[in-house]
């Protein structure tokens, strides 16, 4: 599943390509999406001017001077630009004609995705108004992740990974950043100390700007490209590494699961 750092790169690669530019028409091929695309989607997005791509956790927001359309890739969804008679594929579900010539193209086999439209700002939307702060901004700091697990017993891992508290920390990357730290992914998260979350949190901006830094030198053509930035080649220290030593200290990195999900860590290295 794209995760924070794949949503940025798609942003980004995306914008320069976008803002600024009017949708002169839209075709919507399958509107049996994660939830269904509204049947006057096309009506309400043609002739719209482009202001601005913005990313909201995993969630594309497309500011225009109409409304805000939101996209969410799902689980295997891509956004792509080719030319208007590109030879449509199969999952190619959407299809947005820009006035520069180019068509921004929806494909996802799986069909978790969605693209919804709001009238209101969009940060009131039902998807959107419960999210925590973004890991990369000022707000997600040692003090406020301390203040809000106060009283709490889950795992540690869990509470970073819950985007009510904090968004965008995906499985591979709260293992990481909890390494960095020297925590165990299963300590209870009210026993932590406000130095200890501020080591937590920089490790967790560390590691997601590393990601988003990656894709940016490895980023796939989106013009006439699949569109993917794919999975960032950055050295993992203990995901996935189960029985592999330690980087840190060569010991064994060991797993266990928490809140079903594979969780990595050095027995030695985090306490």
């Amino acid at each position: 599943m794209p995760e924070l750092p794949e949503v940025e790169t798609t942003r980004r690669g995306l914008a320069p390509h976008l803002e600024g530019h009017t949708v002169c028409s839209a075709t919507v091929r399958q509107r049996r999406l994660r939830w269904p695309v509204e049947p006057d989607f096309e009506r309400r997005i043609a002739g719209a001017r482009i202001l601005k791509l913005e990313r909201r956790a995993k969630y594309l927001l497309v500011h225009t001077d109409r409304g805000c359309a939101i996209w969410h890739l799902g689980m295997s969804g891509s956004l792509r630009l080719v030319e208007p008679g590109a030879e449509v594929r199969k999952h190619d579900h959407v299809d947005w004609v820009l006035d520069s010539g180019l068509c921004l193209r929806f494909h996802d086999p799986r069909r978790f995705g969605a693209l919804l439209w709001t009238d209101s700002d969009p940060a009131a939307h039902d998807l959107l108004a419960h999210l925590g702060p973004e890991p990369l901004s000022e707000e997600f700091c040692g003090d406020y992740l301390f203040r809000v697990s106060r009283g709490r017993r889950q795992a540690v891992k869990t509470l970073i990974m819950d985007g009510r508290v904090v968004v965008g920390v995906g499985n591979i990357y709260a293992s990481e950043s909890l390494f960095l730290a020297g925590i165990r992914p299963d300590r209870a998260a009210g026993t932590i100390s406000r130095a200890r979350y501020g080591r937590l949190t920089d490790a967790i901006k560390q590691v997601l700007a590393r990601s988003i830094e990656q894709g940016g030198t490895t980023l796939r053509d989106f013009i006439g490209g699949d569109g993917k930035p794919g999975y960032f080649a950055q050295q993992l220290n203990v995901y996935g590494r189960t029985g592999e030593r330690c980087r840190q200290c060569g010991g064994p990195v060991r797993d266990m699961v928490l809140g079903q999900r594979s969780t990595f860590f050095c027995r030695r290295c985090q306490r």
